[in-house]
């Protein structure tokens, strides 16, 4: 998951009256003129609230007759909830110790003496040992364009755009509206 999904999920979740609303949802279903009354607020202010939660995909709406309810999407609260403390530790692949001999062996043996990559290897450790040092050609808290980042790739590679989303997939950097920055290596998985 990226972490810019996680942060404005829990900036959403970060407001008194949006954690009210999903405690009551709890219970089961209501329309916005009952969580209004039971809060005690206007219609209009409940309704921004909910349109928040939307955006979250933490409620869904569903219209029975004239009255649309408000549901609790409970698996995907749970998920996002989750994913916090599963930070550094993402289910889709194992943490790696890497000796400082394994990892020479393998740059060694996917990087010609030009120091251009012959390919991505299958094995996710060995991958990962290479998208290591293709990440610390990268400066910590500096952001970068996608070309920036493009540039920096092509020293290496010329496939960018799967290096690039390997790099964001196995948490080494992350992307927002189109800026790339690197994560913290207490994240990284080598």
């Amino acid at each position: 998951m990226q972490l810019s999904r996680m942060v404005h999920f829990h900036k959403t979740l970060g407001d008194k009256t949006r954690i009210q609303i999903i405690s009551m949802l709890k219970a089961g279903p209501l329309h916005n003129g009952a969580i209004a009354g039971k809060l005690g607020l206007t219609p209009p202010t409940i309704s921004h609230h909910l349109t928040k939660l939307k955006e979250i995909d933490v409620i869904y709406q569903r219209r029975d007759k004239n009255t649309i309810y408000f549901h609790l999407n409970e698996s995907k609260l749970k998920q996002m909830a989750e994913a916090i403390i599963r930070i550094g530790g993402d289910d889709r692949f194992e943490y790696f110790d890497v000796t400082i001999e394994e990892k020479a062996s393998v740059v060694k043996s996917f990087f010609n003496r030009e120091g251009m990559l012959s390919h991505l290897p299958a094995q996710r450790k060995k991958r990962l040992i290479i998208l290591e040092v293709i990440a610390r050609q990268f400066d910590e808290g500096r952001q970068y364009a996608e070309s920036d980042v493009n540039q920096v790739i092509k020293r290496y590679n010329s496939d960018f755009a799967t290096i690039r989303r390997e790099l964001i997939m196995s948490h080494f950097m992350y992307r927002n509206e189109q800026q790339y920055e690197l994560n913290p290596k207490e994240m990284w998985p080598v």
